[in-house]
């Protein structure tokens, strides 16, 4: 099984056990309550995801064939739904990052349940991850 399809699993798993779109992105806040945000210095426009309501940032790396990404945003909701995603790619390679389509969200019901706002902007951060990725190929 790759690693994508791996992650997929462990999502499905994850979010699988809630019921209402409340319950999983109660889950999702709280999961991200207490989680370091991004140095002042990374708030910037250099790694500003426009397209979003609320400031949303990240910072990406790639180290040793992988890449690895970071978050932060100034709403709750979209700092959660943001950490979710840059965890879902993190430690993969481009072309895996490639394969894993972000409308995969869909299917474990975090897409569908957004604004279409909040929706516009999780597209912005999954076409900046797929550019960061396509660009260490």
């Amino acid at each position: 099984m790759s690693i994508v399809e791996q992650r997929k699993d462990e999502l499905r798993e994850e979010f699988g056990f809630f019921e209402s779109p409340e319950e999983r992105f109660e889950y999702i806040i709280s999961k991200t309550k207490n989680k370091e945000g991004l140095a002042e210095e990374f708030k910037s426009e250099k790694y500003l995801v426009r397209g979003c309501v609320s400031n949303l940032w990240l910072v990406p790396s790639f180290e040793e064939g992988k890449c690895a990404f970071k978050t932060d945003a100034d709403s709750i909701i979209t700092k959660g739904i943001a950490s979710l995603v840059s965890e879902m790619y993190s430690g993969l390679s481009p072309q895996e990052i490639l394969d894993f389509d972000c409308a995969f969200l869909s299917e474990i019901g975090i897409e569908q349940y957004l604004s279409p706002n909040r929706r516009n902007g999780l597209s912005k951060l999954c076409e900046k991850i797929t550019d960061f990725a396509k660009s260490k190929i």
